[in-house]
C-alpha cells in the first residue's frame, strides 16, 4: 500500500496473511474433531474474521456479536453495551471469540464472561493484534496474530470513526482527532 498522509503502515498485507495463517494452522490442530463456533466481533473483526475461516478450511459455524465501547472518540468509554447478541446456541459448544484488537481488555473480559455464563464447552479468544501497555482488565489470549505499540491502528477492518477500514495493510494513524 502506498502510504497516505498520516498513515504509516506498521503490518503489510503479506505480514498480516502469513500471521492469519499461523493462527488458522494452531486453531485447526487444538480443535481437531471439533464443531467449532466462531464468534467474530463486529465491525472490527469482521476482515479478519473471513481470512480465518478461509484458512481454517475445515467445517465450522459462525455468528457474530456486536459490542459498542467506543462511541465516536478513539478511547474506550468503559461501558460495554450489547448491540447484537449472538443468535447461535453457544451451550456445550466449543466457542473461539474473534477480535481484531484487545486493547484495554474491558470488552474483551466482558464478552469471555458473557458467553461463559451460556455454560460452552470452552470459549478462547484469537485476536489479530494485542495492545498490553493498554490493559486495564487482564486477559487470556489464546491465539494472537502480533503484538502492537500503543498507537491508533486502523485497517484490515480496524476504524477510526468508520474510517480506514478498507485498507489492506495494518496502519498508525498520526495526527488525526
Amino acid at each position: 500500500m502506498e502510504s497516505q498522509p498520516g498513515l504509516n503502515v506498521l503490518f503489510t498485507d503479506e505480514e498480516i496473511q502469513a500471521a492469519v495463517k499461523k493462527l488458522a494452522a494452531e486453531i485447526r490442530e487444538d480443535y481437531q474433531g471439533k464443531q467449532l463456533l466462531l464468534v467474530g466481533v463486529l465491525k472490527g473483526s469482521f476482515v479478519f474474521l473471513a481470512d480465518l475461516v478461509r484458512f481454517l478450511n475445515v467445517p465450522l459455524e459462525i455468528d457474530f456479536v456486536w459490542l459498542s465501547s467506543y462511541g465516536r472518540g478513539r478511547e474506550n468509554s468503559g461501558r460495554i453495551e450489547v448491540v447484537l447478541p449472538p443468535r447461535c446456541q453457544v451451550k456445550d459448544r466449543d466457542v473461539l471469540v474473534v477480535e481484531d484488537i484487545v486493547d484495554s481488555g474491558v470488552t474483551s473480559a466482558f464478552l469471555l464472561e458473557y458467553l461463559d455464563k451460556k455454560k460452552p464447552a470452552s470459549v478462547r479468544l484469537c485476536a489479530l493484534t494485542d495492545k498490553p501497555s493498554r490493559r486495564q482488565v487482564p486477559v487470556k489470549i489464546d491465539y494472537l496474530g502480533f503484538t502492537v505499540p500503543d498507537k491508533f491502528l486502523v485497517g484490515y477492518g480496524l476504524d477510526w470513526d468508520e474510517k480506514f477500514r478498507y485498507l489492506p495493510d495494518i496502519c498508525v494513524l498520526e495526527g488525526e482527532g
